[in-house]
């Protein structure tokens, strides 16, 4: 992780105060209403795409902020994240929101930022499975431009373990009960053999399997990843894939978690305690996931910024900037 990664942070701020729930009320009334049902569509089209959207949030506002900076593609003076190591064959259905943005357009063009489409459509990913709704804060602008390096130096591995984690978490003045709890977003969704494989056959060097993992679950794995396996196959990453609840909790306490950065939140001492909870208390996991989603929205970097006509490429000549 770069040196610099602490003075990036130091930038983020949580930004409630400029954020509100109906801030589109009378600009554009219907914008939550428009995002719902482009997510409802993708659903019966691809049910597992709500899963990729959902994680949009985490890996666009914890690089400098909820700013849609992650969905700019690259152009000839600028490496965005698309290619980043932790968004490269990982992050999928960009499609989702630009549908979004095109309906948003046709009703209300120029006034509803791709930021603020994220948020919806990551709510929207969770209430649609099952999990919990509630009342998002909008407000956001797009930022003008992205940055690959950023990504890179900010974003955990699947390898990372639970002291990185509460760390890296700690810095956006997360709490270690918002890092489990957001951690269920692997409720629903699935990973690669490519994050697990050393999990498999080479743990810590050692030359063998993760002792956490439990063997029946480790006996799966290694079926569906074997040494010679096409790395991008994927597996479930709990056992109710397409259901958002607290089975993804259950499953680490049973060994049976996908990857290592869920099952160290069960090995660790300081998370061991909220994965239990939230593994025997769904209510109680639901309310704290909202929370900490809120809490995620609310990072803010202070920056020039615009509503993006195309979420993918900044404005040529740049409207309702600040």
């Amino acid at each position: 992780m770069s040196p610099l990664f602490p003075l990036i942070l130091l930038h983020i701020t949580m930004a409630a105060a400029q954020l509100r729930p109906g801030h589109y009320s009378k600009t554009c009334p219907g914008a939550e209403f428009v995002v719902r049902d482009v997510m409802e569509k993708a659903l019966i089209r691809e049910p597992r795409s709500l899963a990729s959207v959902m994680r949009f949030q985490f890996h666009d506002c914890f690089v400098n902020g909820c700013d849609a900076s992650m969905l700019l593609d690259d152009t000839t003076t600028m490496l965005g994240e698309k290619l980043s190591l932790s968004n490269i064959n990982s992050l999928r259905s960009y499609e989702v929101v630009d549908e979004a943005k095109e309906a948003l357009e046709k009703v209300c063009p120029g006034v509803v930022s791709c930021a603020d489409i994220i948020i919806m459509a990551s709510r929207d990913a969770v209430a649609l499975t099952g999990g919990p709704n509630w009342e998002v804060k909008l407000g956001r602008l797009d930022s003008l431009t992205a940055s690959q390096e950023a990504s890179d130096n900010i974003m955990p591995s699947p390898r990372a373990d639970a002291s990185l984690l509460i760390d890296l978490f700690g810095k956006f003045n997360l709490s270690v009960k918002d890092l489990v709890a957001l951690s269920g977003s692997h409720s629903i969704g699935q990973g690669r053999c490519f994050s697990i494989m050393f999990r498999l056959y080479n743990q810590s060097g050692t030359g063998r399997p993760d002792p956490a993992l439990e063997p029946k679950f480790r006996e799966k794995l290694n079926k569906l990843c074997p040494l010679n396996v096409d790395q991008n196959v994927t597996g479930d990453l709990d056992a109710t894939p397409f259901v958002f609840d607290n089975q993804y909790f259950k499953d680490l306490v049973a060994g049976r978690g996908f990857l290592n950065s869920d099952q160290t939140l069960f090995t660790f001492p300081r998370t061991r305690k909220f994965v239990k909870q939230f593994s025997i208390n769904q209510s109680e996991f639901f309310e704290a996931f909202v929370e900490g989603m809120i809490k995620m929205g609310d990072l803010q970097l202070e920056q020039p910024g615009e509503i993006r006509r195309n979420c993918r490429v900044a404005n040529s000549r740049s409207v309702n900037t600040v």
